[in-house]
């Protein structure tokens, strides 16, 4: 399976990111690859009121990236915002593309950091996996990567690769925590992890927004050992990697952590 992972900055204007998208998918399908995953906030990124934007996965936002997969021939997965009711939105992964439909709500929110996400933002409750190019996949968001319950079940649902599109958020010690995090997941669920931030706005040109997570960059692809096998440094860039499914079960036959746990 090849992926590619877009690690892009957006901006408040959900039509403007819709053009950075189809650039990127276009990027993807022309390097052969099978799925093109995008931050969270594709959509419009943190620190724009979210409530008046945000569209059903039948809106035109939506319908608009599954014409943009449609035509690249490829499967998209991108960070959106969908109605939630009383003035609030979900933080929902929109999957879409050849044999692809799908939707995953963001379960843990970022309360943390002075940050709280659950002001505006409801909370989801399903764990989600599809299927791409015969490979199961879990669906994940940002925070969830500090949960490791989360990437065990996309396993015990028969996921080998996870994606974790993000918007992390800066500040003394974060990179670390996050690529510590990321190689920690697909050390505890013996799976490939794609983390896809948003790039750094400054690496992109833009000043920072203060006290909003927008991302830092250093994206990755994590094998199923642990080991960061490709990365992006903090500017926006188009990551094209290999991933090999039978990895998966070598690892898990040598440390067989899923088979051992006993809680």
């Amino acid at each position: 399976m090849r992926i590619a992972l877009s690690q892009i900055t957006t901006g408040p204007d959900p039509a403007h990111n819709l053009a950075t998208v189809r650039e990127q998918a276009r990027r993807a399908a022309d390097s052969g690859a099978d799925a093109v995953v995008f931050p969270e906030a594709t959509m419009a990124c943190f620190g724009t009121p979210l409530a008046p934007l945000a569209e059903p996965l039948d809106g035109p936002w939506a319908t608009e990236v599954r014409r943009i997969a449609q035509d690249a021939g490829l499967v998209v997965v991108a960070g959106m915002f969908t109605p939630a009711g009383e003035g609030r939105v979900t933080n929902t992964l929109l999957a879409t593309g050849p044999g692809v439909e799908a939707s995953y709500d963001k379960i843990h929110l970022y309360d943390a950091f002075g940050f709280t996400e659950s002001a505006t933002v409801a909370a989801g409750s399903e764990v989600v996996t599809i299927e791409v190019a015969g490979v199961r996949t879990g669906l994940a968001t940002c925070y969830d990567v500090r949960f490791p319950e989360l990437f065990r079940a996309h396993a015990d649902a028969g996921a080998v690769l996870t994606l974790l599109p993000a918007s992390w958020g800066d500040g003394p010690g974060k990179r670390d925590q996050w690529e510590l995090l990321v190689r920690a997941r697909a050390l505890d669920a013996t799976l490939w992890v794609a983390a896809v931030d948003q790039a750094d706005p400054v690496a992109s040109g833009r000043p920072a927004p203060p006290k909003t997570p927008a991302g830092i960059g250093h994206s990755a692809l994590v094998g199923p050992d642990g080991t960061v096998r490709a990365r992006l440094e903090a500017a926006p860039g188009l990551l094209i990697a290999d991933v090999d499914v039978a990895e998966v079960a070598a690892v898990r036959a040598l440390v067989p952590v899923l088979a051992n746990r006993r809680l």
